[in-house]
């Protein structure tokens, strides 16, 4: 745990200037929801979930080059002390959390990798799932709503990432909507209850003000 400064350095150093939701507050969120779901399992190794909770989105193709981003982040934990056995745990975890990376199939992730997943997921639903859903939406420059445009089914990662291809609305449908069913601890999913009910609740009022109902 003494190398958690230094992480959080590290992640701070690159994430600091984020403008599209994956910034300081997100893994700062995301390290607190771990931290509630370890409480649950506390036979899980804390240091490595906590490190990949604050590393996960340095690595992010979203944000950065995955590869040179993966090459970087193991000559830092290389240097500051990190075991290969903790490199590759973290690693594992990062490489293969994401949205994406589970679309067509769940990657098998150790208990650790379930908890930073659960801790991840949770930030992208409820209150703060409905802003962060639309500040990076509104970074892409994506539409806002277009009840002609219908949600995607069965995704591929290509197309998942086709942003012009996408409303900002219809992001609740191709992925916010689902998390709640993919989570992976029973803690995580007795805190996504009230954030699934948020979401909807939302999602109704904006078409009534939006068809001028309310």
């Amino acid at each position: 745990m003494d190398k958690l400064p230094q992480i959080i350095a590290y992640a701070t150093a690159k994430l600091k200037n984020d403008k599209t939701g994956h910034g300081l507050d997100h893994l700062t969120r995301v390290a607190q929801n771990a931290k509630l779901l370890l409480k649950e399992e506390p036979q899980a190794d804390t240091f490595i979930v906590l490190a990949a909770c604050w590393l996960h989105d340095t690595i992010d193709e979203k944000l950065t080059d995955p590869k040179q981003a993966q090459s970087q982040l193991k000559a830092f934990l290389k240097q500051i002390g990190l075991t290969e056995a903790q490199i590759q745990a973290i690693l594992a975890i990062i490489t293969q959390m994401s949205f994406t990376r589970n679309l067509n199939g769940r990657q098998k992730l150790s208990l650790e990798g379930q908890l930073v997943q659960d801790a991840d997921w949770l930030d992208a639903i409820g209150a703060i799932g409905c802003v962060r859903a639309i500040y990076y939406g509104g970074a892409h420059r994506e539409t806002i709503y277009d009840p002609k445009i219908k949600p995607r089914t069965n995704l591929t990662k290509e197309a998942y990432r086709q942003l012009e291809d996408e409303t900002i609305i219809n992001h609740f449908y191709e992925k916010l909507l689902k998390i709640a069913d993919m989570l992976n601890t029973q803690a995580a999913k007795e805190l996504a209850k009230k954030r699934q009910k948020f979401m909807l609740a939302f999602l109704e009022e904006f078409k009534n003000e939006w068809n001028g109902l309310s």
